[in-house]
Order: C-alpha cells, then structure tokens, then sequence
C-alpha cells in the first residue's frame, strides 16, 4: 500500500469519477484503474460500486476512506514539519470558508499577509455553506475552516464577533420599529441563506419555539438580499456578512433581544495540525479586522 494508492482512492471517492480524478492528478485513466485494482487486491476488498457513469465508495469502502484520508494528513504534517525545518519553503494548506463574512471579509486580508510570509506554501480554497465546512473537516478533506463559533467537535480560534440582525423589504409596515423580535419575522415569507449562517438562524427560531414561513432557500447571500430587495421576504442574516453598500432596497434592523454571531477557525486536532496550518492560524488570529 502507499500513498499515491491512497491519495488515488480518496480523490476517485471525491470526485466519484476514474476520469476526472486522472484529469487532476495528471495521469492516465488507466494508471488510475490500475492503482485501485492494486489497492484493492491488497486489502481484499471491493472499494468501489461501478456504475456506467460513475462510481460510488462500497460500504467497506466508505469506512476505509475517512482511514485513508487522516493517513494522507499525517503524511503531508509530516512533509510540513520537514519544510518548516527548511523554512517552510514548500507545503500545502487546504482552507474552508463559508459566505461573504468568511470569503470576502476575512480571508483576503489573511492571505495577504500569509502569502507575504510564506511564498513557498500552496493554498487550496474551497467554498460552501456552514454545514458543509464541518463535514469537510471531520472528513479530513481540509487542514482548516472558518466556522461559527461554539463548535466543541474541534480546536477552535475566534476571530471576530458581528449581531444577526433582520432584513425587510423597504415599504415593508415593520420598518418604523427600532427592534424586531424572531416571531415579528414568522407573519412574512421568510428566506433562508444555506451558504451562511443558516444553522444559526435554525437554532434561534428552534430555541424561542418559533417556525419561520420558510419560503426561499438561496445558496447565496446575494440572491438572499434580491428575494428580500423585491419584497417577496424576510430573512435574518449575520450583519458582517452584508455588503458595504447601502442598498435601499432592503432595510435592516436589530434583533430584540439582541443576538451575537462569533466567527473563527476549526481545526480537527491542533497537536496534529501542520506547521503551515499553525502559521495560518497565528497570523488570522493577531490581524485588526476593523
């Protein structure tokens, strides 16, 4: 068994194709076929469900995946340790990040100063919603995530903290007031953000035993902000995740009683986190975001 086997194995089981992951790595198809069907010999087992369009992960082959990946994470920490003993000179770092707060807001200005540090290492960015990001690491398929804050699963590091606040359409009869309170918000359409905040927003109504008029599901913010700038909805959304601009549109007001949203990084083990993975971490968490 070695890593390249396993490093095959895990990416096919991502992309669920033999020809797309051979498109990534820069190989044959059948150098890949070849790779799995030595992988499997070895282990005895059948990894995959073939179908004619794609393939899946078998059952056994599910379990050993999640093995395989956190096998293919202690290599690469390994390779981090040995480029930091060089400098930090080479090496890899796979980051997570969900809505505009975390991809638009944060993340840039790290990546700056890191880049400037650490020209040598290679930064992978992959975007989805909150949930989405959780998976990722508990999978292993990245080294580090932005992710609201509580998340006993994992290491975590707060970064900045902003207020949910609700947004309505312009000539909406809710305006005139300072505050609104969750249940003002269950008369209306609501929409709801998956790429967001939206197992927040979920908790909250859960909490207070109230159930929103879920209209809308937009996979963006933007779209979120055009459902409710045409009048169509509500929604409550997390202030630093808003645009700079004033839009007219929409109006946003504060929460009663008042809600707070922290934003930070996860990680699924600081002890086993690459030295380029801590660096990120050190630098993210000694930036001003003001």
């Amino acid at each position: 068994m070695t890593l390249t086997q396993l490093e095959i194995f895990s990416l096919v089981a991502e992309l669920r194709g033999f020809t797309t992951a051979a498109n990534r790595l820069g190989i044959s198809q059948s150098a890949v076929s070849h790779a799995l069907k030595s992988l499997e010999q070895e282990l005895g087992v059948e990894l995959f469900r073939r179908h004619q369009s794609q393939v899946e992960p078998s059952d056994i082959g599910l379990q050993l995946l999640s093995r395989a990946r956190a096998m293919l994470g202690l290599a690469d920490t390994l390779r981090q340790e040995a480029a930091d003993a060089r400098g930090m000179k080479r090496g890899t770092l796979r980051i997570g990040s969900f809505g505009p707060t975390s991809s638009i807001k944060l993340l840039p200005q790290i990546l700056a100063h890191y880049r400037a540090a650490h020209p040598g290492i290679e930064v992978h960015i992959d975007e989805g919603p909150d949930r989405q990001i959780i998976q990722w690491l508990e999978e292993r398929r990245i080294d580090i995530g932005f992710v609201v804050l509580p998340e006993d699963r994992f290491d975590t590091f707060s970064l900045i903290e902003d207020r949910m606040v609700a947004l309505l359409p312009s000539d909406h009869p809710l305006t005139g007031r300072d505050s609104l309170s969750l249940r003002d918000l269950c008369h209306d359409p609501f929409v709801l953000t998956e790429a967001g905040s939206s197992e927040l927003v979920s908790r909250l109504f859960t909490a207070a035993r109230l159930t929103p008029n879920i209209r809308y599901r937009c996979s963006q913010l933007l779209s979120t902000l055009d459902t409710v700038g045409r009048g169509d909805a509500v929604t409550v959304v997390a202030e630093g995740s808003l645009p700079d601009d004033n839009d007219s549109r929409y109006v946003k007001k504060p929460l009663s009683p008042s809600v707070n949203r922290q934003v930070g990084l996860a990680v699924l083990d600081q002890r086993q986190s690459s030295p380029a993975t801590l660096a990120f971490i050190q630098m993210a968490t000694n930036l001003d975001y003001r």
